[in-house]
């Protein structure tokens, strides 16, 4: 029987553990994807409790507890932090099979020096331990990013923002990682929501641009994305229910607009036509800037009416979608394909169904431009497990190049969460060895040692164009 998540965790084979513990593990971090807040990093926060840095904001930890029928006080109720921490703990005891129970480990491992097993036994004994260690100068939030071996972070920024915390950590040259936004404006196409008018305000004043019109809306946001890129932004990201493809001409968008913006409810179908100009206008900007586009799609959010208007969104109660919208993805890359406007983009589904149609679009739409222009990204949210992970980069290996994958990121809130790149490389080593013991794949180090560096960090440097 194997020890509890020692070194050798999830590496099967000798060329597993020879490729891991020889490359991938001293491999940098580069996290393309995630959520943090960049005042925090600007302000260096310390966190007063493992609670703070473990539980706030972690849905996927408040969706098991849930599950396993914690009253909701213990999640996001007034209960106190250690009794929230807790309660974790005695839920997280009995984690079998979900990776929170391998995440929240590494975490231990790595950032704690704690190798036991958290559960209801060892709970005061892990708070007490975690509690020390936070009040340590070496915990704050600038020091674990340099002692998770990170040298850039791109977080998820709104059209209006001001970006005044990337600039404050840009002019700060006491900490070295770069901290760059990522484009997401996903409340300047969304016109079916009740504040979008709201929000058109808030971008007219920000872009000094007065939109009435869709000509006004794209003009604004060019302003908004040439102030984001002097800022060394090269990133764009979408959250969609699904990637649609509804073509209209330009006088029928400026017709939806004005209605939307009279007040008047819009018809799906004019929904989706003004979302498919936002898209294909967006589309063409980002490869006039030499963006990369990220697609996040399959997603139906809030389901839980009652939850979500008590706590709002990104609290748990999202699920996979079964809507499969191949066609319309290849047809919204063919609409930029054919003004040679498409950017480098990368295809996220939260259905792993939609694995293999994902692999077979790439084909239609790789060039000389860039290796894997277009690229499959990695298991998302309700993938990034082990089955999840192993299932998509087969599939990419089966039906692309999983050799040009720009691999992991974290999506993730917590400055804790760098430890899912190491999980990932585990996996990723593991599926190689496999091949190579198996007489799939040669044993040359030198070419394997290539593959895995540039999956684990190299690729997404050159994709992006990091300047690293």
């Amino acid at each position: 029987m194997k020890a509890f998540m020692d070194k050798d965790f999830l590496l099967s084979t000798p060329t597993a553990r020879t490729l891991f513990h020889e490359y991938a593990e001293k491999t940098p971090v580069l996290d393309y994807h995630c959520h943090i807040n960049p005042m925090e990093i600007a302000q260096d926060r310390k966190f007063d409790n493992i609670t703070q840095v473990w539980l706030g904001g972690d849905h996927y930890k408040w969706r098991f507890m849930r599950s396993c029928g914690v009253e909701e006080r213990f999640i996001t109720g007034d209960a106190s932090d250690k009794e929230k921490f807790l309660k974790w703990a005695e839920v997280l005891g009995k984690a079998i099979g979900n990776p929170l129970y391998h995440w929240s480990h590494l975490e231990l491992q790595r950032y704690f020096g704690y190798t036991g097993a958290l559960n209801r036994n060892t709970a005061e004994e892990v708070w007490e331990l975690c509690n020390a260690r936070l009040a340590e100068p070496s915990m704050s939030v600038r020091n674990l990013i340099r002692q998770s071996n990170v040298t850039l972070i791109c977080t998820t920024d709104d059209p209006i923002d001001s970006l005044e915390w990337h600039a404050a950590i840009a002019a700060d040259e006491s900490f070295d990682v770069q901290v760059l936004p990522a484009w997401r404006p996903d409340k300047a196409m969304n016109i079916e929501k009740p504040d979008y008018t709201d929000y058109l305000q808030k971008l007219s004043d920000v872009s000094g641009i007065s939109v009435s019109s869709f000509a006004d809306l794209k003009e604004a946001l060019k302003r908004r994305m040439d102030f984001f890129a002097e800022r060394g932004c090269s990133v764009s990201d979408h959250g969609l229910e699904y990637v649609m493809y509804e073509p209209a001409t330009e006088e029928e968008v400026e017709a939806i607009f004005r209605k939307r913006l009279s007040g008047a409810v819009l018809s799906r179908q004019e929904e989706l036509q003004f979302k498919t100009a936002f898209m294909i206008f967006v589309g063409t900007q980002y490869k006039r800037l030499n963006w990369v586009m990220q697609l996040h799609y399959g997603c139906k959010r809030d389901n839980n009416k009652p939850m979500y208007r008590k706590l709002g969104p990104d609290t748990g109660f999202d699920c996979i979608s079964n809507h499969t919208p191949s066609a319309e993805l290849a047809d919204f890359l063919n609409a930029l394909a054919e003004t040679d406007e498409l950017p480098k983009t990368i295809i996220y589904s939260l259905n792993p169904h939609d694995n293999e149609a994902i692999g077979t679009i790439l084909g239609c739409f790789q060039d000389a431009t860039a290796t894997a222009k277009i690229q499959q990204g990695s298991a998302w949210w309700f993938n990034d497990h082990k089955t999840g992970m192993k299932n998509q980069m087969l599939s990419l290996a089966s039906l692309g190049n999983l050799s040009g994958f720009v691999g992991m990121l974290t999506d993730s809130r917590s400055f804790l969460s760098y430890t899912r790149h190491e999980y990932f490389r585990r996996i990723l080593c593991d599926l190689i060895g496999e091949l190579v013991e198996n007489g799939e794949f040669p044993a040359d180090m030198d070419i394997l040692s290539e593959i895995v560096t540039d999956i684990s960090y190299y690729n997404a440097v050159r994709y992006f164009g990091f300047d690293l």
